[in-house]
């Protein structure tokens, strides 16, 4: 801060000339010396401009007081301002040769200002202000020295401390023992770490050292919580009747002086450090210094501590997963392995050992074209070289083996490879899964063959059935039309005939269900026809065959186009069927036949229960059936072959078919028939 100038910068000589005192001079264009030096400093430090906000922190009171001592000699020179100065230089990374050059630049400044100041210095002036100069450099110069010394001193100390690796608490300790050996007046020191919401001393030294440890308080209390919430060095000149100290080991013992730092890694917080002393209100700054030395060594080993103890939880953890996934890797009968980049065996299991038909041993660090034989190694290296440049797996690739092969001969394998990343994406290798389907693929192809012999008995079935049944509908025909037969004879017979229409309706099912299975599809006869006529002769049919039933069809719009009559036929059939034998009963069924511009819909709809949401998924698949509440004594009427029939004669003509259900609205199942077939 600049003060009121009070004395005169002039001074007559005997012979009339006016010169200058140096003290004088300094006090009278202190402003522009300081200004002269801060451009000085900033163009020595450009390439370090985090110190551009410092550099004036003791330069205005500096240039005061050497003004002081050119008028008062070594009587004036003091101690607090320079050995401040030093230490404060110290602790912000300065060298003994930037300190040397501040003052040098300073002593350029002053005597430029000297050079363009048209009166000279009064005689003996100049020798003063030099011997000044040096006075203060000198006393600088040794106070950085010795407090430089002096922190190297304890940090050799700290480091013998730390070299057997002690615990965290032992290490502390020796620290801060180091700190009250090296500062006089020290006489208690601790560390509080955070854990949790709370710091906890952990370690302490001194007064009150034993009752100290383990005591604890809220990160956020007193003063240790002060420094904390701050994140500053913070300093006390009475402790024991401040109320911000709460830690009875501070308050008892009568302390004055107590100053506390926090431990912080980057951002994050670690604790709190102090020291206190029973004869000091202050510390000195060399103390401080040192103190926040002892800190930041303790801080780096505290962090190095941390990353010690999860690096070896690591490493636990790795062993064993790694144990676990060895455990799961020799239980699991599928072959895994890891190849890196040039398709050589990295690890793998003894299954993929026993299946390559080597060692464990055997395969350790071999290319994958030495492991396999030759047309093995032909079909699956491009895959791998595939999957390694593009980085997309390749799954359930199947590949067998000649009879002849020496090794796995006639045997089916499926192999999956998958790219193996860093967390960076960084493809590391690839990943095999190798397993044996040799007895699936022979029990898959049992059971086609059961399959097919089941479709083929069925289809010769139905087609053998269709000559009686003929004969007993011809015959049942016959005997309807009979004048002598009295009403329970004729009931009968139509039931007779009843019962015969719904075993030819079955029996083309069987006979469309083999056709669309065996080969060949349901064939059709495309013409030109009116799908609305068509609908409503099926519905007339089927209103004879149920008269106790309401069944109604509407037509609207268009409904002409090229289709199979009697496929459409059999599909309204179907459809109407499935709605009598699953609707509510006494409900009518109504049919709707609807032209659009590219298709016509056919809607049947019907009341009831409404199917289940798991079995709309599988509706359409042959032989299911879908047994309603009401259902139970009409679920022998039906193969579970209709509604089959009706996807596959509604797919031959490019069409497919929908079905909504609710308990609100009914049942409607809607075919979609295109008016001419679609291009393949």
């Amino acid at each position: 801060m600049l003060e009121p100038e009070s004395r005169s910068v002039n001074k007559e000589e005997p012979g009339g000339a006016r010169t200058l005192r140096a003290a004088d001079f300094l006090r009278a264009h202190r402003a522009e010396l300081l200004s002269d030096w801060e451009q000085g400093m900033h163009a020595l430090h450009a390439d370090r401009a985090e110190r551009h906000s410092w550099l004036m922190d003791h330069m205005p009171e500096l240039l005061l007081a050497l003004a002081e001592v050119i008028e008062q000699g070594p009587e004036g020179l003091g101690t607090a301002l320079w050995d401040e100065h030093a230490v404060i230089r110290l602790d912000q990374g300065f060298d003994l040769g930037e300190v040397a050059s501040e003052y040098a630049l300073l002593r350029k400044c002053i005597l430029r200002r000297l050079e363009a100041e048209p009166r000279g210095l009064a005689p003996g002036e100049l020798e003063r202000l030099e011997e000044a100069l040096d006075r203060v450099v000198t006393r600088t110069m040794t106070c950085f020295s010795q407090a430089r010394q002096r922190i190297l001193q304890a940090m050799d100390r700290m480091t013998q401390a730390t070299l057997d690796n002690p615990p965290a608490d032992i290490l502390l300790t020796r620290l801060l023992t180091v700190l009250m050996e090296s500062a006089l007046a020290v006489d208690s020191a601790a560390v509080m770490t955070l854990e949790g919401d709370r710091l906890v001393v952990r370690a302490a030294v001194g007064l009150e050292a034993d009752r100290a440890l383990g005591s604890s308080l809220r990160r956020d209390e007193g003063f240790m919580g002060q420094v904390a919430t701050t994140r500053k060095a913070q300093a006390l000149r009475s402790a024991s009747t401040d109320p911000r100290v709460v830690l009875p080991s501070l308050r008892e013992p009568g302390l004055r002086a107590i100053y506390g730092v926090p431990l912080l890694e980057d951002e994050r917080l670690l604790g709190v450090a102090y020291m206190g002393s029973r004869t000091a209100f202050l510390f000195s700054d060399p103390d401080t210094l040192l103190f926040r030395s002892i800190v930041q060594r303790a801080t780096t080993y505290l962090v190095q501590a941390r990353l010690r103890a999860d690096e070896r939880a690591a490493r636990v953890e790795a062993q064993r997963s790694l144990a676990l996934l060895d455990a799961l890797l020799s239980a699991t009968p599928v072959g895994i392995a890891f190849l890196d980049t040039e398709l050589r065996y990295v690890r793998l299991n003894q299954a993929m050992a026993d299946i390559n038909g080597f060692s464990l041993d055997d395969h350790q660090e071999r290319p994958f074209r030495e492991i396999h034989l030759p047309e093995v190694a032909d079909a699956l290296e491009p895959i791998l070289h595939r999957v390694l440049e593009t980085g997309e797996p390749v799954r359930s690739f199947e590949y067998s083996l000649p009879p002849s092969a020496p090794r796995g001969g006639g045997r089916m394998w499926q192999a999956s490879f998958y790219p193996v990343r860093t967390a960076l994406g960084e493809v590391l290798g690839l990943g095999c899964a190798v397993v044996d389907i040799t007895e699936h693929k022979q029990s898959e192809a049992s059971l086609q063959q059961a399959v097919d012999f089941r479709e083929q008995l069925l289809a010769v079935l139905g087609h053998d059935l269709r000559n009686p049944l003929n004969a007993i509908t011809a015959s049942a025909f016959q005997l309807s039309r009979a004048e002598a037969l009295g009403t329970p004879e004729q009931r009968a017979v139509d039931r007779i005939r009843k019962a015969s229409a719904r075993m030819g309706r079955m029996i083309n099912d069987i006979l469309d269900f083999a056709r669309s299975r065996l080969g060949g599809g349901i064939p059709v006869a495309r013409q030109r026809m009116n799908m609305a006529e068509v609908c409503q002769a099926a519905l007339e049919e089927l209103q004879v065959s149920h008269p106790e039933r309401q069944l109604h069809c509407e037509a609207r719009g268009d409904t002409w186009g090229e289709w199979d009559p009697d496929r459409v036929s059999q599909v309204m059939g179907n459809l109407v069927a499935n709605a009598i034998q699953h609707g509510q009963d006494g409900a009518p069924v109504r049919t709707l036949v609807r032209g659009e511009p590219d298709e016509v819909v056919l809607e049947v709809h019907n009341l009831g229960e409404p199917i289940p949401a798991e079995l709309r998924a599988r509706i359409f698949d042959p032989f299911k059936t879908y047994l309603g509440p009401q259902d139970t004594a009409k679920q022998k009427r039906s193969l579970g072959l209709g509604l089959y029939i009706v996807s596959q004669i509604a797919g031959v003509h490019g069409g497919h078919v929908e079905v909504r259900s609710t308990a609100e609205d009914g049942t409607t199942f809607t075919v979609h028939w295109p008016r001419v077939l679609p291009p393949a």
